[in-house]
């Protein structure tokens, strides 16, 4: 309590206390009307959360996503955006309060900034009795009165320390508020591309399959090309082993005759008499021509054993399969893109 007018005097550290917690995160000043409170119960100035969300969300005509600069929370707008949250009266009407106890007090909250009671103001270095209340523009340093009208300040321009405080403290909100949406920025890039690693792996896996199913496609042609050529392999194996078969049956049949009929010619010499080996030689003469003119039976050619006719030259298909490769600007290349 104040000893001279008996009032109840707030300490100042409450009231920077409350100031804070009246702060906008993005703009670090004190909250502008509207002010809209966010799912995470986390209060912001309309206009900085519009910047901030618009910076995000270029084309937002469908909604988009908000992340909550105090929590990370994020939120899922609508169509309306930042323009869909409710207002938080109550912290708009705490603030007027404030505001009104503020002028009420004589104070203004954001010409000058507050210190604490315990915080000595600080001074000059050479002028030890005069504290710091102008701002040199020349050298870009805070001085005093003295330096300026007796010392190495004389000659600088000088401006009101608390209106380069102000500028100062304005540019340094302006680039916090920067770096926000920067920082927003960053995040928004970086969460595409986690999508686009999920995505470059999801079309990996799925080439792979596709590459896979192609070289199964690939040897079941080869399996079947490979047993219909085993297949004319064999019938022309069937094929001259059979002929070769038939022919030796003719040979053996032909070897029986000529055996039967040597055997009648050498009775008919040592069994009959003159006049009857007479009357039968010149038969017998005749069958024997016969016999030997059937002996000359077709024989197999030369290089009829042979099978080089049935070779497979597969030196063109192993150089495409060399050469095969990826095709670039498929139709089921692009059919995919499109489905992702």
């Amino acid at each position: 309590m104040d000893i001279q007018t008996g009032q109840l005097v707030q300490p100042v550290n409450a009231m920077e206390s409350l100031e804070k917690q009246l702060s906008c995160p993005i703009c670090l000043d004190m909250f502008t009307k509207p002010v809209v409170i966010l799912p995470c119960q986390h209060n912001l100035c309309r206009g900085c959360a519009n910047d901030l969300y618009e910076s995000r969300n270029p084309y937002h005509y469908s909604g988009g996503t908000f992340r909550c600069p105090t929590c990370r929370f994020e939120v899922v707008m609508d169509r309306h955006g930042v323009y869909g949250l409710q207002r938080n009266l109550l912290v708009e009407n705490i603030i007027d309060i404030y505001k009104q106890q503020q002028e009420s007090r004589g104070g203004d909250t954001e010409e000058a900034p507050r210190k604490d009671k315990d915080v000595k103001e600080p001074k000059c270095k050479e002028h030890e009795d005069e504290r710091i209340n102008i701002y040199c523009v020349s050298c870009q340093t805070p001085t005093c009165s003295m330096c300026k009208v007796f010392g190495q300040h004389k000659d600088c321009n000088v401006s009101p320390l608390h209106t380069v405080y102000q500028s100062q403290k304005n540019e340094l909100c302006l680039a916090v508020e920067l770096l926000a949406t920067g920082n927003s920025c960053i995040q928004a890039v970086m969460a595409q591309m986690d999508d686009t690693c999920k995505l470059i792996q999801e079309n990996a896996e799925l080439r792979k399959r596709r590459l896979g199913e192609s070289f199964d496609l690939l040897y079941a042609i080869m399996e079947e090309r490979k047993g219909q050529l085993l297949e004319r392999i064999s019938q022309v194996e069937q094929d001259k082993v059979s002929m070769l078969k038939n022919m030796a049956d003719q040979y053996k049949q032909q070897l029986q005759l000529s055996n039967q009929l040597q055997e009648k010619l050498a009775q008919s010499v040592q069994s009959v008499g003159a006049a009857q080996f007479l009357l039968t030689a010149k038969q017998l003469q005749e069958e024997a021509k016969q016999a030997a003119r059937a002996a000359q039976l077709k024989r197999p050619e030369p290089g009829y054993e042979s099978m080089e006719h049935l070779s497979l030259d597969t030196q063109e298909a192993e150089a495409l399969l060399a050469c095969m490769d990826f095709t670039q600007g498929s139709k089921e290349g692009d059919q995919d893109s499109d489905t992702k």
